[in-house]
């Protein structure tokens, strides 16, 4: 029986909700259809497309994870923001591996695209890590792809099981949280004129 009072929201919710079961690339409009009790058609009423879907999907899953980053890193600065920042995108991507997939390649069509927003809030969110760091405002946009490069990467891999060895992965994600505390205090400590030992570079 079709279900009453569907709307954009809930179409997406409900194709973000299916693409982490059968992955994104498997998602199609004949599956979400089936899913909510509608005729394939009556899709189109909400969504124009199966790009447009993807696409909002996408913008979806950037605002989840720049809430899930944002909730977890309040009230903490350095290491303490970065470990809960690194924990939560994490555990959203293993969580939701079919709609965060739909946010990888996508391309913004212009600032105010809802891919736009969203993703500049997830940004915001890592960016506002960084600050208790001391990082130099000219090397703030390199700090920032370096972090979400081996989070993001950890992250897919983990949840493609690319991981088959047998060191434990929790252990592994800690490390690579350490390595990266570690390389952020070290630029912080150079843009103060200081080497990681301690010692002033002017003296």
């Amino acid at each position: 029986m079709p279900r009453a009072g569907l709307d954009t929201t809930a179409v997406v919710a409900a194709g973000a909700a299916l693409a982490d079961e059968v992955g994104f690339a498997g998602l199609s409009m004949g599956q979400l259809a089936e899913r909510l009790g509608v005729r394939t058609p009556s899709l189109y009423k909400h969504v124009v497309s199966q790009d447009d879907l993807n696409r909002r999907i996408a913008a979806l899953a950037l605002a989840e994870a720049a809430d899930a980053v944002g909730a977890a890193t309040q009230g903490r600065v350095g290491c303490d923001a970065l470990a809960a920042a690194a924990h939560a995108f994490r555990g959203f991507v293993l969580t939701h591996p079919g709609r965060y997939a739909a946010t990888i390649g996508v391309e913004p069509t212009g600032a105010d695209d809802p891919i736009a927003v969203s993703g500049s809030r997830l940004l915001v969110a890592f960016t506002a890590v960084l600050r208790g760091y001391d990082i130099p405002p000219q090397e703030i946009d390199h700090a920032l792809r370096a972090v979400r490069s081996l989070f993001h990467g950890f992250a897919t891999l983990q949840s493609a099981h690319g991981f088959q060895w047998s060191a434990d992965v929790d252990e592994s994600f800690q490390w690579l949280i350490d390595l990266a505390d570690r390389g952020l205090r070290s630029t912080s400590s150079r843009s103060a004129g200081v080497t990681p030992h301690g010692r002033r570079l002017d003296s």
